[in-house]
C-alpha cells in the first residue's frame, strides 16, 4: 500500500503588496545645516517655496528638522525677549528628536503614521541613518491614485 497523503491546498493570495516609499519621494531635498543662520533659513525657505527642512550634519544623517512654526517662534522671541534673529543659527530653533521613515517601508505603513501624527512629511533614511529623502502627505496621495484596487 503506498500512502502519500493529501497535498493541502495553498491558501488564496489575498495579501496586496503595497509599494515602497522609494517609488514616490523626493529624492533631491533642501537641506539645512545646524550653523546655517535662522535667517538665511527663512530666505530659502521663501524663495524655493518650501515649509520646512531637514538638517543634517556633515555626514548626512539627520540632526533635526526646522519648519515654518519653528521661524514663527523667532517672532515671538523677539516681541518678547528683544532678540535679533540675524546672529541666531538653524540649531537655535530646529526640532530635535525627529521621526524618519526607513527607505524599506511600504505606502500603507507610511499612510499609517501620517494618520498617527499631525506632520505634513517625515525624513527617509537608509540603514545607516543617512538621508535620503523625503515623503509627504501628497505623495502618499499620489500612491493612493495610482493604486488600482477592486474595492473603489
Amino acid at each position: 500500500m503506498n500512502f502519500t497523503g493529501v497535498k493541502a491546498p495553498e491558501p488564496p493570495k489575498t495579501v496586496h503588496q503595497y509599494k515602497p516609499i522609494t517609488d514616490y519621494m523626493t529624492r533631491d531635498v533642501y537641506t539645512l545645516s545646524p550653523d546655517m543662520s535662522i535667517a538665511d533659513a527663512m530666505d530659502m525657505f521663501l524663495e524655493k517655496k518650501i515649509s520646512g527642512a531637514p538638517v543634517v550634519d556633515e555626514r548626512g544623517k539627520i540632526s533635526g528638522i526646522l519648519s515654518e512654526i519653528d521661524c514663527m517662534r523667532i517672532l515671538v522671541d523677539e516681541a518678547y525677549f528683544n532678540l535679533p534673529h540675524g546672529k541666531i543659527t538653524v540649531a537655535n530653533y530646529m526640532s530635535e528628536g525627529v521621526s524618519v521613515l526607513h527607505d524599506t517601508m511600504d505606502v500603507l505603513d507610511c499612510a499609517q503614521k501620517f494618520l498617527a501624527t499631525n506632520f505634513r512629511r517625515f525624513p527617509v533614511v537608509d540603514v545607516n541613518g543617512k538621508l535620503t529623502g523625503t515623503i509627504s502627505r501628497r505623495d502618499i496621495m499620489r500612491a493612493t491614485r495610482d493604486m488600482k484596487t477592486s474595492t473603489w
